[in-house]
This record gives C-alpha cells, structure tokens and sequence, in this order.
C-alpha cells in the first residue's frame, strides 16, 4: 500500500466558525471539537476511511445539512480523496452527497479555510416524514484516495483558496 496521506483537525478556531454558522444553536463547540475522531478504516481490506459525525446530526427527507467535519488532509501530489456517502445510509436512507462525490485535492490542505473538509449530506427517502439522525461518533461518509494523472499539454499554474468551486473563480 502507498501511504500518501495524514488525517489532521483543523484549529478549533475554524471549527467553531464553520461549525455556528451551521448550528448557530450549540452551546458547547468546545466539547464537539474535543470529541472529533480522525477517520480510519475498520478492516485492513478496507479501501474507505470512516469519516465521523462530529455531534448528533438529523437530515429530514428532502433537506440537506452541511457538517463541518473537523478534518482536513495533507495528501502528496498524483492524489486525490474522494468522499462518499457511507453504504448503509444511502442503502437504508438514500442519504447522498448532495455533489454526488466529494472531491479534496492535495492543495486544498492550503487553502484560507485550512482544508476544512466539509459534507453536504440529503435524504431523498419514499416515506413521507422520513429522517435520519447519525449519532456523534458514528461514520457519516467515507473517503478513498485515489491516484490520478494529468494530460500530456497540461499547464495548469493557478493557485486555490477555498472550496466548492474555488478551482473555476479567475
């Protein structure tokens, strides 16, 4: 296995930023971010690394909820993570990445938001009235790195700061 990647929290500073303007409601940021696991795989066969809701998360049938997970990567160059939602949710709940796959690329680390990764999820279940609650602590989505090339005539030069689009901005 080529070990490529390292799994960090951002500092509680852009947590807490990121985090109130999703839950403005919370009392203690404090104690989430304290409780922040850094994704890891279950199995040593396991390509996907466990992302972890941060606190209880609820996601109503057609809503969507932005989680702040807490974690960025510092991945090497020929990388990329991609997120995906985790099997069970979207099997039981069609919960699902509300950009079908998350993509972090190995700049993003750098960027004014310190790489904040964070996963708009929503649930498109039958039932009317239908909901899904993660527990804190329990794994929400999961990332896999994967290995990618470029053209051959590439000569990309722009620098990133920031996320959802960010690459696209000039």
């Amino acid at each position: 296995m080529n070990r490529i990647a390292a799994f960090e929290k951002v500092s509680f500073e852009q947590f807490e930023k990121d985090w109130m303007k999703n839950f403005p409601e919370t009392e203690n940021v404090r104690k989430i971010y304290d409780s922040i696991k850094l994704p890891e795989r279950a199995t040593t066969g396991s390509a996907g690394y466990d992302f972890y809701a941060p606190a209880e998360i609820t996601v109503e049938k057609g809503k969507s909820t932005l989680i702040p997970s807490g974690i960025r990567s510092r991945i090497e160059d020929g990388w990329v993570l991609c997120i995906f939602p985790r099997s069970g949710l979207g099997f039981k709940h069609r919960m699902q990445l509300d950009n079908t796959v998350g993509i972090i690329d190995a700049d993003y680390y750098n960027s004014s938001n310190e790489g904040h990764i964070m996963v708009k999820l929503s649930c498109d279940a039958h039932d009317d009235g239908h909901c899904v609650t993660v527990n804190g602590g329990e794994g929400f989505a999961q990332g896999i790195f994967m290995p990618f090339g470029i053209t051959t005539d590439d000569s990309a030069d722009g620098i990133r700061d920031g996320g959802f689009g960010s690459t696209t901005k000039r």
